[in-house]
């Protein structure tokens, strides 16, 4: 039942906010649309709790002053909600395929996203160095998730290259973020699971490491981190009495390993 009314919620409210930020989108200003997108994140971490999913925020403590680059693990459909309601200024990084849709770039443009063109080259390298330029000026922050895709709970893929370039394009620190919301939702899975719901800001890296060095250092501290946050969900389940119908792990989706 549960599963049931959160997916019923899901989509009452999805329809109304991406309708109402579209329309939004064909006013004068950017208020109108990042107000949307917020209290639709919001609606969306309510519709959480109310389904026994208990988010938790550690780490607050360790992020730099704006602006910086945020890279999370990414386990769960619920993850950009999560983070979107803890800053007010929050950009995100995404590819330029959306753009095909109607009305979708005016809605990027408006939020302040930042599109990369797929083909890459020279020209998408300045256009990346100019979106953070005004970032930088607006005092935002920036999200990207380095695996570039969703990811199942214990899997981990490999770390793109991206996030360090836009480290060097920017020279802004990159914060680590670890997460076990994937133990409640997992990916874009119907079941949902009672429980806590952990994201935690980890230790900043600083500008100045060489590629490998960088993805070695940010790949390790999401990695071990969201390992030890998935061990303590399970740990909560065990004392509480959650049971899953199936894990849906593949058989090589255990800690430390590396698709």
């Amino acid at each position: 039942m549960r599963s049931f009314l959160f997916t019923v919620g899901f989509w009452w409210i999805s329809i109304l906010y991406v309708l109402m930020a579209a329309l939004l989108a064909l006013t004068p200003g950017r208020a109108g649309v990042r107000w949307a997108v917020r209290r639709y994140s919001k609606r969306m971490v309510q519709l959480m709790k109310l389904c026994g999913i208990m988010p938790e925020v550690r780490g607050r403590e360790r992020l730099p002053p704006a602006p910086f680059i945020l890279a999370p693990k990414h386990s769960s459909y619920g993850d950009g909600f999560l983070m979107y309601v803890q800053f007010d200024e929050l950009a995100f990084v995404t590819g330029d395929h959306l753009e095909r849709f109607p009305l979708v770039p005016k809605v990027l443009e408006k939020l302040g996203a930042i599109v990369i063109d797929n083909c890459g080259g020279p020209e998408a390298r300045k256009d990346l160095a100019a979106s953070f330029a005004k970032a930088a000026e607006d005092k935002r922050i920036v999200l990207i998730y380095p695996e570039g895709h969703l990811t199942k709970v214990g899997e981990h893929k490999r770390f793109r290259a991206g996030v360090w370039h836009m480290q060097e394009a920017s020279q802004w620190p990159v914060v680590p973020v670890a997460t076990s919301l994937g133990l409640r939702w997992q990916q874009q899975d119907y079941a949902k699971y009672p429980g806590p719901a952990v994201i935690e800001f980890l230790d900043p890296i600083a500008p100045g490491l060489g590629k490998d060095e960088f993805l070695e250092q940010l790949g390790g501290a999401i990695r071990s981190n969201t390992d030890r946050l998935i061990a303590e969900g399970r740990e909560w389940d065990k004392a509480n009495g959650v049971e899953r119908a199936m894990e849906k792990v593949s058989a090589e989706a255990k800690p430390d390993t590396v698709s």
